[in-house]
């Protein structure tokens, strides 16, 4: 197997963070990892997800993106697989121009009550770039051969 070549150099972006929890920031688990773990900040103790029960689960994170970035919040697919719980808003996005903490929706998609505990890692953060959409109206749009082919449909064989 061939490793990873750790002389690659990746693009990094400075973000300014407020960390008001006593955890780690989020980091990234390996070289390449596109997410970075979040960890749940309850001081106040521990919370119980009942089956189909959601809550927001506090970070202790604050961040400023530069304009044109978005923070991605994820699903950790351990937590997904394992135990049924997910972000329910995923992605759940976190614009340039928000101040406040960040909350993560978790939702608990199992038959059993599942407990977050302070520091567990919950979700994942992707900072990504996006464009901004300028709308030109038209009568008719260009033809193809799938036209209308709806949801898992490419109406081609």
């Amino acid at each position: 197997m061939k490793l990873p070549n750790k002389d690659l150099i990746m693009e990094s972006l400075k973000v300014k963070i407020i960390n008001r929890s006593h955890h780690p920031l989020p980091a990234y688990s390996t070289f390449e990892a596109a997410g970075m773990d979040v960890r749940a900040y309850l001081p106040e103790g521990p919370v119980t997800l009942k089956p189909m029960q959601r809550a927001l689960i506090p970070t202790g994170l604050y961040i400023q993106l530069p304009s044109g970035y978005e923070c991605q919040i994820r699903p950790r697919s351990g937590l997904a697989l394992n135990y049924g719980i997910t972000v329910l808003n995923s992605p759940g996005t976190v614009d340039a121009d928000y101040r406040g903490e960040i909350g993560v929706i978790l939702i608990n998609l199992s038959d059993n009550d599942f407990t977050v505990n302070d520091g567990e890692r919950i979700c994942q953060m992707v900072i990504k770039s996006y464009t901004k959409v300028a709308w030109e109206p038209v009568e008719e749009l260009d033809r193809t051969r799938r036209e209308d082919g709806a949801f898992g449909h490419t109406g081609l064989s």
